[in-house]
C-alpha cells in the first residue's frame, strides 16, 4: 500500500496540463478502487481526487472501460465535491468476470479527460494499480450515454 501511495504522489507531480491558448485545464485522478459482490454483479467503490470549484469545474463521472476502449459502466456524479476531497462514490452492477482486466478513469467538467490523468488498471482477481492513461485513449466515450444532465451544486 505504501508503494501505491508513493507511486501516486510521483505521478501527481505534473497534475496540470496546458492547452494551446495557455489556459490551464485540470482533471480528476482515481485514488483507489474497491470492489465487492460477485462475478457479473460487482459494485465498484471509487475514490477520486479532483480540483472541484463548484458546477463550473467538477468531476462529473467515473467509468469502467475495457482495455480496448469500450464503456462497461459509468457512474454519473450529480454535484461538485468542493469540500470533500478526496471522495468515494459507489456504483454498479459492473458486469465483468473476476479475471477481466479493466481500467477505471474519471472525467472532469468542462475539461474532459486529462493529459497525465491517473487511472487504475487491473482485475477483481488481481487488484488495481495506478497508471497514467493517454488523454486520447477512448476519447469518443466522452459523448456516449449515459451523460450528466446538469450539476446540483
Amino acid at each position: 500500500m505504501v508503494y501505491l501511495s508513493v507511486l501516486y504522489l510521483l505521478l501527481l507531480a505534473n497534475c496540470k496540463s496546458t492547452v494551446s491558448d495557455n489556459t490551464e485545464t485540470t482533471y480528476a485522478d482515481v485514488v483507489s478502487v474497491n470492489v465487492s459482490g460477485s462475478e457479473n454483479n460487482y459494485t465498484f467503490a471509487i475514490t477520486l481526487k479532483s480540483p472541484d470549484k463548484g458546477c463550473t469545474q467538477y468531476a462529473n463521472w467515473w467509468e469502467v472501460i475495457s482495455t480496448d476502449g469500450l464503456l462497461i459502466y459509468r457512474r454519473i456524479l450529480a454535484h461538485s465535491h468542493v469540500n470533500e476531497q478526496p471522495f468515494t462514490r459507489s456504483g454498479g452492477p459492473v458486469n465483468i468476470r473476476d479475471d477481466s482486466v479493466v481500467m477505471v478513469r474519471a472525467h472532469m467538467h468542462p475539461s474532459g479527460y486529462g493529459s497525465g490523468e491517473i487511472a487504475m488498471k487491473g482485475s477483481v482477481k488481481t487488484g488495481f494499480t495506478a497508471f497514467e492513461i493517454a488523454e486520447d485513449f477512448a476519447a469518443t466515450l466522452e459523448d456516449q450515454d449515459p451523460l450528466p444532465s446538469g450539476c446540483a451544486f
